[in-house]
């Protein structure tokens, strides 16, 4: 009785450490992507700020169980726990905390569980498209191949952005034709800027045989790519919401901080410091539904 209270005690810490590492990059981002457009993203009955906030555990638990279905493929295949070793040393598997095999076996449990609780939160459809891009991502090693890998991990964002709206909207509204296209713009900010996770994670991905934009174009275009988007995306999310020129100077002077990082420091702690202020820069770009407005 005493082992099974401290296996069930250790679930919860289990979890975070499967999922600490995504949580600046999509739990966060996507939970107020949601939050910050319903109000301006509505189809019918566009929800109060109060309501938004009432529906913050549902967002936050719709991104947070995905997310984990996302980090249980990810983690248990032998080539991602020796690229771990180097990038994530942190990792539960890594560090002994959970096998291989037993997270393979947990995957069972864990799929259908977060399908039926997306399903119950009003999230079905796109819960289930995200388990099909965590297959194509995983197991058909999407992620070994940059173009690919982009493409994937700039829908993927979609959907999550597509969930974490609708739910933030409640059952009676539906996402309007205008957060249909923020959803594409903010996928194409995705897709051409994202790969700056890449930049402090060389060493791993170089081992692994992954082929991220930085290995095969190199560092010199990789990081003149990311700077030049990070501004040019800048002005195009400002004008899609009409911000005030305030507005425009926050995020393109926030922009500028990350183009010039990545510019200008190197290294892997730098790079995962630039890193996290492009995270900072994308949650303002998620937040100019509420600028705008």
């Amino acid at each position: 009785m005493t082992l099974y209270l401290q296996r069930t005690m250790s679930i919860p810490g289990l979890i975070w450490a499967l999922t600490e590492s995504d949580w600046l990059t999509f739990v966060v981002p996507c939970t107020t992507f949601g939050l910050f457009g319903a109000p301006s993203l509505a189809s019918g009955p566009a929800p109060s700020s109060t309501e938004v906030l009432r529906r913050l555990p549902s967002v936050l638990v719709f991104n947070w169980s995905n997310v984990l279905s996302f980090d249980m493929a990810n983690q248990r295949a032998p080539e991602s726990i020796a690229e771990d070793r180097v990038n994530k040393p942190h990792r539960p598997v890594v560090t002994g905390l959970i096998s291989s095999e037993a997270l393979r076996r947990a995957i069972f449990v864990s799929v259908p569980l977060t399908l039926c609780l997306s399903r119950w939160l009003g999230a079905g459809q796109q819960s289930m498209a995200i388990h099909v891009l965590v297959w194509l991502y995983n197991d058909m090693k999407g992620m070994d191949d940059f173009v690919v890998r982009e493409v994937l991990l700039a829908a993927s964002y979609g959907v999550f952005n597509c969930g974490s709206l609708q739910l933030a909207l409640g059952s009676q509204a539906h996402i309007s034709e205008a957060g249909v296209a923020w959803i594409a713009v903010c996928s194409g900010v995705i897709l051409t800027t994202m790969q700056i996770q890449d930049l402090k994670d060389q060493e791993g991905d170089r081992l692994r045989g992954r082929r991220t934009l930085p290995l095969v174009l190199g560092e010199r275009l990789s990081r003149g790519s990311i700077a030049v988007f990070v501004c040019l995306w800048s002005l195009v999310c400002a004008r899609f919401w009409a911000v005030s020129v305030k507005g425009y100077v926050v995020l393109l002077l926030l922009a500028g901080l990350v183009a010039w990082r990545v510019l200008k420091r190197r290294g892997r702690i730098e790079d995962r410091r630039s890193w996290q202020l492009w995270c900072v820069w994308l949650m303002c770009v998620y937040a100019l539904p509420v600028i705008g407005d």
